[in-house]
């Protein structure tokens, strides 16, 4: 096990409460009567759309298109962006991303017709604590809710067939960029050590072995004394997605179906915290995906 099983605890306990979170949010504005936020409407996507030609298939998928495109931008303007070491201009990103995404997942859960200023004013304070002051507690507590913010925009335009397709693409690339390339290492290393702030889960934890020997050194010693602590992640994609796919799940064919696909991922995903070894990098969504693909099809034989 890569990690003490204390963390992993935490990672998968955060892991899940970010999903069911997730799936209330993805169902409120499921509502017509609750529209996202900040003029943020889009088409439609047919949830019941069925397939029997080529021509079906790229009509159920119409949208998965554009999201990819939209991420691979997203990759290469981030890649540029750290080739300049424009690391403010990338806080400032993250900081405005990191305020919509807590307005949509607020506004949820703050009644009234002062909504939106009230989750506003919250999100605002929120993100520029997480991205401009760096405390751990803020930090995870906040990444609870910004990945139910933009699962809710994803969702409405996606149905089973596009995210499951998104799924398999977004493993793939995840076993490139983490095994191939390197990329996914980078990219964190630079967040967390020049950018100061990261798109994840994030726990630092101490070795046995070092608390017990900075017990026995003086106030004075520590002041002089570089610690170094061991960091356990979780990339925000790891856990945006399978909301994401637990939500298309929910709005297609129900809430039970969906527990399908979020114990799935779980399951993936505590399969790779177990076998995993220390000092090497695994891609996460290949795991969670085969656990959602698992999960789901569990749920259909139970069906039948």
């Amino acid at each position: 096990m890569k990690h003490k099983l204390q963390i992993v605890i935490i990672l998968m306990s955060m892991f899940i409460l970010t999903q069911f979170i997730g799936l209330y949010v993805i169902n409120y504005y499921a509502t017509p009567s609750n529209q996202l936020p900040l003029g943020m409407g889009y088409p439609q996507a047919d949830l019941t759309c069925t397939i029997n030609s080529i021509s079906d298939f790229f009509s159920c998928t119409q949208f998965l298109g554009s999201i990819i495109f939209a991420f691979i931008i997203a990759i290469t303007l981030f890649l540029f962006l750290t080739k300049i070491r424009a690391e403010f201009i990338i806080r400032l990103w993250f900081f405005f991303v990191v305020v919509i995404a807590l307005i949509i997942a607020l506004q949820s859960v703050i009644p009234g017709v002062y909504s939106f200023l009230l989750s506003g004013l919250l999100a605002l304070g929120l993100a520029f604590f997480k991205t401009f002051k760096r405390n751990i507690l803020v930090h995870n507590l906040t990444e609870l809710i910004i990945y139910p913010g933009i699962a809710a925009v994803f969702v409405p335009i996606l149905n089973i067939y596009s995210v499951l397709i998104l799924l398999v693409l977004i493993s793939i690339y995840d076993m490139w960029a983490v095994w191939h390339t390197g990329i996914m290492q980078k990219m964190a290393k630079y967040q967390i050590n020049k950018v100061k702030v990261f798109s994840g889960f994030f726990v630092p934890y101490m070795s046995k072995k070092l608390r017990l020997e900075l017990k026995k050194l003086s106030k004075s010693q520590l002041k002089n004394k570089k610690i170094k602590v061991n960091i356990a992640i979780l990339g925000g994609g790891d856990v945006v997605f399978p909301i994401i796919t637990a939500g298309v799940v929910m709005l297609t064919y129900g809430l039970f179906y969906s527990l399908f696909a979020v114990a799935g991922a779980s399951l993936g995903l505590l399969y790779l915290f177990i076998y995993s070894e220390k000092k090497k990098f695994y891609p996460a969504m290949p795991f969670i995906t085969a656990g959602i693909f698992l999960g789901l099809l569990v749920g259909w034989l139970i069906s039948l």
